[in-house]
C-alpha cells in the first residue's frame, strides 16, 4: 500500500500467528475435586508476532517489529475459542506497531518529506 498514487513510499505489514496449549494431565484433574467446581484444567494461548516495513525506492524509511502473546483459561464448562485469542493477539501486537510508529511520527514526516524534494534543492531547505 501507499500514501497515494503519487506517493513512492510503500508499506508492507505481515502477521504471523502460532497457537499453544497446556493440559492438566488427566489423571490429575480427573481426581481433583475442584475439577467439577469450574478450576482451570489448561489454557490455549496464540503469539503473534508482526513486522511492518516504510519503503520509499531502495531506501527504509521505518522497520518496525512487535510480539504480543495472549492466553486464556479453560474448565470443564468453558472455553475461549482460537477465533477470539487470534482477534486478541492480533489487536495486541497492532497496539504495539502503532505505539512505535506515534514515537516514531516526527521522524517518519521528516523522511518521506525529504524525499520528495528535487535532488537539486539546496542542502537543509
Amino acid at each position: 500500500m501507499s500514501l497515494s498514487n503519487t506517493s513512492a513510499a510503500t508499506f508492507s505489514y505481515r502477521e504471523e500467528l502460532t497457537h499453544d496449549e497446556y493440559h492438566i494431565p488427566l489423571i490429575v484433574s480427573a481426581l481433583d475435586p475442584v475439577t467439577y467446581i469450574g478450576a482451570p484444567l489448561g489454557d490455549y494461548g496464540v503469539t503473534a508476532f508482526a513486522t511492518l516495513s516504510i519503503v520509499d525506492g531502495d531506501k527504509v524509511l521505518g522497520d518496525y517489529t512487535a510480539k504480543a502473546h495472549v492466553s486464556k483459561s479453560y474448565s470443564l464448562y468453558s472455553e475461549p475459542t482460537h477465533t477470539e485469542l487470534e482477534r486478541a493477539a492480533r489487536a495486541a501486537v497492532r497496539e504495539k506497531i502503532d505505539q512505535k510508529l506515534y514515537q516514531d511520527a516526527d521522524r517518519l514526516a521528516r523522511a518521506v518529506a525529504g524525499s520528495t524534494k528535487p535532488s537539486n534543492a539546496p542542502v537543509g531547505q
